[in-house]
């Protein structure tokens, strides 16, 4: 299959590698050109602009921060639906507005081009292993058409409905991923600050009621000191802003949901925001007085 490749960031790279990896024809573009300079060199084509990339692929893949890039390089000054042809396939693996998606759903079928809105979940390692979660929404067929392409970066891949439901499903995810990590990292302060062990701590709620996936991994990597910024705490603020946004035009009441929002804008604008969501736990720290980053004993992995 002949793809455009629009994004190569962190998790755009390696999901545009599987894609290679599977056999297909890849055009790739980022307004970095070095952030593609591997997927080039393992073969896939360089192309100048989103329009070079979309004009002879037979569907396009989107992996952008959010719904205004998306906007603006479909729609507005990228002109990429313009360049797209007749019975081609627009897909946005990005995490972005259900509303937004519908729309240039519309704009695109007026076009003759089909849309998915297929937002991922599993991070930058999942991107790598292409074993990601695929979320998509949109027609049956323009879903079988794509269905080899979420095959290559995904192990499960989920076809949720209509245009606009893949997005919904993710910030539903996120919004619950956002609150678990911020409830754990207070957690394991807590339980610190009062005398346990958080290695002690970590194995018994990941053995009991309290467990969740938040608490599997991202409190070990707390108490491993591993914070790398692989999911920063500004693109989490834009996915639980969107989700709380999405309750407001639906009219749901969301107390856990716009909590964890207000935490993480409040950490978003005390440094944090280029930083790790799990690195926040610094200033839960600082605040107690004690330290879990870096407790962790490898005997008891």
């Amino acid at each position: 299959m002949r793809v455009g490749f629009i994004g190569t960031g962190n998790m755009g790279a390696p999901m545009g590698a599987t894609v290679l990896g599977a056999g297909h024809d890849l055009a790739v573009h980022d307004l970095v050109r070095d952030a593609a300079a591997e997927l080039v060199e393992a073969g896939a084509r360089w192309a100048d602009s989103p329009k070079a990339a979309g004009a002879d692929a037979e569907v396009v893949c989107l992996s952008l921060p959010g719904p205004p890039e998306v906007e603006e390089l479909v729609v507005g000054s990228g002109g990429l639906l313009d360049a797209m042809a007749k019975g081609s396939t627009l897909v946005d693996l990005s995490t972005n507005s259900p509303s937004l998606v519908r729309r240039l759903a519309e704009r695109a079928a007026e076009r003759g081009v089909g849309f998915l809105d297929a937002p991922v979940s599993g991070g930058v390692r999942g991107a790598r292993k292409g074993s990601l979660a695929v979320m998509v929404g949109g027609s049956p067929d323009s879903f079988a058409t794509c269905t080899p392409l979420f095959e290559a970066i995904g192990d499960n891949v989920f076809h949720v409905g209509e245009v606009g439901a893949g997005n919904v499903a993710k910030l539903v995810n996120n919004m619950l991923a956002f609150s678990s990590m911020m409830a754990n990292a207070e957690a394991l302060v807590l339980g610190a600050k009062a005398g346990v062990d958080p290695n002690v701590l970590w194995k018994i709620v990941r053995t009991s009621s309290g467990a969740n996936f938040a608490w599997e991994y991202g409190a070990r990597a707390i108490l491993r000191d591993r914070l790398a910024p692989t999911f920063a705490v500004d693109l989490a603020c834009k996915d639980v802003g969107l989700a709380t946004g999405l309750a407001a035009e639906l009219d749901v009441p969301l107390t856990m949901g716009t909590t964890a929002e207000a935490l993480l804008r409040r950490y978003q604008g005390a440094g944090f925001a280029r930083e790790d969501v799990l690195a926040t736990v610094k200033a839960l720290e600082e605040a107690a007085g004690v330290r879990v980053r870096g407790t962790w004993d490898e005997g008891d992995a």
